[in-house]
Parts: structure tokens; C-alpha cells; sequence
């Protein structure tokens, strides 16, 4: 039945659902891939009934959000856990995840997945954040670290908004960053999450000059080659990740985090590739799994045939303002019936537009990426009603 679809200039447009999803949508067996490591960071999913406010406690719905990270691991993705994708700054305090990290992590445990977990500062206040000193952040980053350790999880030390706060300058970054790699138990993953994701985070490594800032993202890599076992690069510039990954020490790898590029990182070039440890691999699991193992082939072509129209739908996703993304992906998990309702923690189901929550349903459906897309329509249908459209 023909939906009516608004669009970004107020007008309705009609829409055909498809009737089949993919066939690449069925569970496969879960096996590691061969030719690439790849994560897909994982979002989480609220409790509806939970009496909060937008500033308040995270309400985690735990059964539904770990039942998510086991469709990820059927398909033999990574879980990224903790990370922005699960709105870590943005809706999830620090004690909701770090049961998250621990509930996860002994998931993992339990089916075999493979989990990485992010580290941060973000149990310091946003008023703590402006006044904390070098030693405020290091202590903020070896609690949550320990957590992570602790729960047999790898670690990400991801980009902190108290360290941008605080450091004068690229020495600072050096000097936090090489304490915590000497004392990690083993060795972790690097995340450069650019300031198009938390402005917050502008002037990251100690300059605005990305080239400076390069220049001491990769002397703290090169002090400790062996506690580094990747970087994760996210600042969809892919020509400035192909110049980066060109200049790690042997060894180390990179692990895009460009939503915007991915197909041709991953597949890269005669001097080398990228993982992938993304955001948009939420929505995408089984296709973005289908593909990689085609990859695993040797067949470039194949991989890049399953994997670049979705690019569409990622871009659209990732619009400015992309710290947003989060909402585009939930909405997409509820479509799919991957949780029964559109609610998110700190109330982000009201940062898109319903034009927008349109169109990534229409590019979504276009795809195929709905295992039921009958059950995708009559939520779609659903939440236009409630807007008043096609009534």
C-alpha cells in the first residue's frame, strides 16, 4: 500500500514499500572473517517505561540491547561497545556503561563474540570537564579503563572532552596518552572521533592544524608500537586516512570510522586497506557481513556491488549536524524490529526531523535491510499517523 512520505520541502510524496528483504538478511554462521577485522559499534536501547527526563539516569532496556549485540555477533561482526554510537556524552552516564561494559562484555563471553569497549573521561561532569587538571583526566581514564580490563573486554581509549579542555598543547597529549598505553595490559585501540561528531573535541591532539595534530596522534603511536593495536579514525576525510594508515609503524592497524567513505577504505589499494570499526555497520550488519566475507574471496568487485549503495543511506544518516546520527540508527533498529518502540535515552529520538526519519526509511526499504518489511511499513505508517500524516 502506497505510503505519503514528506519531504524537506513540506510536500508529500508517494512511496511503494517493497514486499521481500534481502536475502543476505538471513543469520549466517558467525565465523571471524578472514580478510578484515570488523566492528560495528552498537546502540542501545531505552527503557519506554522508565519515569526520567532527558537529564536524568540513563534507563537501559538490558534485555532488547544485549539481544542487539547477539544479532551482530550471528552475523560474525565485532561488537564496539560503549561508544558513540551508544550516545556515551550524549544520554549514557558513566554507571549505566559501565554495566553496559560488564553485561557485554560477559555476553561475548558467553556466545564467543568479540567485543571492544570504549574508554573515556565522561564521568567527569560538563562543569568538571572545564576545571579539571591533567591528573583529574588520567585518574578519569584509569578507572574506566580498569572496568574495561576487568570485564576481559579490549580496550578503545577514546577522545576525551575533559583532555581537550585541559591540554596547552600536543606535549599534554603525549604525556596522558603514554601513561595510559604503559599501563595497559594489552594493547588497545586509538580513537580520533573528529569535532563534525562532538565539537567539543575540536583542536584534538593539540591543534586545529589536522597536519600538526597528525604529527602527535602518530609520536604517541610510535612510543608504544606495541601497545597500540589499531587506530580508529573518524573524521570522513578518506584521502587523510589513506596518508595516515600509510605512515603507521608495521603492525598497527587502522580501523576506519568514516561513514561517509567506508567501501573504498576497506577495500583499499595496492599499499594497503582498512579495517572497520563503524557506526553505520549498526544498521547495516548482515549486508555489511555479506560483504566482507565476499571480500574474503579476493573479489573486490563483489564487495564493492553490496557495499556502495548503501553509502546513500550512510551519508544521509551522517548529515550534519552528525553527532545526530544516533537517532537515524535507532529509528532504523525499531523498523527492523530489533526493539518494539522509537525511544532513546536522553530523549534523542527528537533530534531528526520527521523529513529526515522519512528518507532514511525510503533508502533503508530500498535496500532491503528490513528482515520484515511489512512490520517496517506498519511502524512507518504508525509514526506518520502520529504526525498527522495520512490521516
Amino acid at each position: 500500500m502506497t505510503l505519503h512520505l514528506p519531504g524537506a520541502d513540506g510536500t508529500l510524496r508517494a512511496y511503494e514499500p517493497r514486499t521481500e528483504p534481502l536475502p543476505t538478511l538471513r543469520a549466517t554462521s558467525g565465523s571471524a572473517f578472514s580478510s578484515r577485522t570488523v566492528f560495528s559499534a552498537a546502540h542501545v536501547v531505552a527503557d519506554p517505561y522508565a519515569d526520567t527526563t532527558p537529564d536524568g539516569p540513563a534507563a537501559v532496556d538490558w534485555d532488547a540491547t544485549l539481544a542487539f549485540r547477539r544479532h551482530l555477533w550471528s552475523h560474525g561482526l565485532g561488537v564496539a561497545e560503549a561508544m558513540d554510537t551508544a550516545q556515551r556524552g550524549m544520554g549514557l552516564d558513566w554507571p549505566t556503561a559501565a554495566e553496559l561494559i560488564r553485561r557485554s562484555a560477559a555476553e561475548a563471553r558467553a556466545t564467543g563474540g568479540r567485543i571492544a569497549c570504549g574508554v573515556g573521561t565522561d564521568q567527569l561532569t560538563a562543569t568538571a570537564a572545564t576545571t579539571a587538571t591533567l591528573a583529574d583526566v588520567r585518574s578519569a581514564y584509569e578507572e574506566q579503563l580498569a572496568v574495561v580490563e576487568e570485564s576481559g573486554a579490549q580496550a578503545i581509549l577514546m577522545a576525551s572532552r575533559a583532555l581537550a579542555a585541559t591540554a596547552q598543547g600536543p606535549d599534554d597529549y603525549l604525556e596522558v596518552y603514554g601513561h595510559l598505553l604503559r599501563q595497559a595490559a594489552e594493547p588497545v585501540i586509538l580513537h580520533w572521533l573528529g569535532p563534525m561528531f562532538d565539537p567539543a573535541l575540536e583542536g584534538y591532539w593539540g591543534s586545529s592544524d589536522l597536519d600538526a595534530a597528525t604529527d602527535t596522534f602518530l609520536e604517541v603511536i610510535a612510543a608504544h608500537p606495541d601497545k597500540v593495536d589499531g587506530i580508529k579514525v573518524s573524521l570522513l576525510d578518506a584521502q587523510r586516512e589513506i596518508d595516515l594508515r600509510r605512515r603507521l609503524p608495521r603492525g598497527v592497524r587502522c580501523y576506519t570510522g568514516d561513514d561517509f567513505n567506508y567501501p573504498e577504505l576497506i577495500a583499499g589499494d595496492e599499499q594497503g586497506f582498512s579495517h572497520a570499526l563503524l557506526g553505520i555497520f549498526d544498521p547495516l550488519g548482515p549486508l555489511a557481513a555479506e560483504a566482507v566475507r565476499v571480500l574474503d574471496t579476493g573479489d573486490t568487485d563483489g564487495f564493492r556491488a553490496l557495499l556502495d549503495p548503501t553509502v546513500e543511506l550512510s551519508r544521509h544518516l551522517f548529515r550534519a549536524p552528525t553527532r545526530y546520527y544516533k537517532t537515524g540508527v535507532v529509528f532504523l533498529a525499531w523498523l527492523a524490529g530489533h526493539q518494539s518502540h522509537f525511544t532513546m535515552v536522553g530523549g534523542l529520538q527528537s533530534a531528526r526531523s520527521l523529513p529526515h526519519l522519512a528518507r532514511a526509511y525510503e533508502l533503508a526499504d530500498g535496500l532491503g535491510l528490513f528482515p520484515d518489511p511489512k512490520l517496517a511499513e506498519e511502524r512507518m505508517r504508525n509514526l506518520l499517523a502520529l504526525y498527522g500524516v495520512n490521516r
